[in-house]
């Protein structure tokens, strides 16, 4: 009797051990899925944010931006002007008829920032122009921003500048609404220089 009591338990235990199983082994794969995820499951998911998408400017103007560099031939103003940039790291560029200054970097950097943008003075130069006697020339200055969109582009008018390293000078003051790549454009009477630059946040 003892022994039948003992294979009837055994038949019991069984039963219910076959009875769990099928429940187990019938576990959704998505639910498996989320008790151990791998890093290559994780990564797939989509981050949720409802920040909006800011616009990334690059620190190195290299690998996009065609900066203007030295002519070659390097141009050289007329007397009485220095043949070579009175700054460092700097050169002449243009013609007699309208020339500035640009950084040999192609960089303008650190430059102050405030509700305009970032501000620069920029000086032109024109065989024949004095200071004296044209106080406010008629130069006008645009710009296009060419790896993206910009908002606005300010100039203030022209001024005249003078100094003995610089001598007779025209002066611009250009506010640039972002960091980027830039073509500067000058105009004065029949003379036109364009030049491109990268402003660095």
């Amino acid at each position: 009797m003892q022994r039948l009591y003992f294979y009837l338990s055994i038949l019991i235990l069984a039963s219910f051990l076959v009875g769990c199983a099928p429940q187990a082994a019938a576990q959704p794969e998505k639910v498996k899925a989320l008790e151990n995820p791998t890093p290559t499951e994780l990564s797939e998911k989509p981050l949720l944010t409802d920040s909006p998408t800011a616009e990334v400017v690059p620190h190195d103007s290299s690998a996009s931006c065609p900066v203007t560099v030295s002519q070659d031939p390097t141009f050289v103003p007329p007397e009485p002007y220095s043949p070579t940039s009175p700054f460092p790291d700097e050169f002449w560029y243009g013609s007699n008829s309208l020339w500035t200054l640009l950084p040999t970097s192609g960089r303008w950097a650190g430059l102050p920032y405030d509700d305009q943008g970032y501000g620069q003075k920029v000086f032109w130069w024109r065989e024949g122009y004095v200071w004296t006697e044209e106080p406010e020339p008629q130069i006008t200055v645009t710009s296009e921003r060419l790896d993206g969109p910009a908002t606005s582009f300010k100039v203030s008018g022209g001024t005249n500048a003078y100094a003995n390293d610089i001598g007779s000078a025209m002066l611009t003051g250009v506010n640039f609404s972002t960091a980027g790549c830039w073509k500067i454009t000058g105009q004065y009477k029949d003379a036109e220089l364009s030049f491109v630059v990268w402003i660095a946040p």
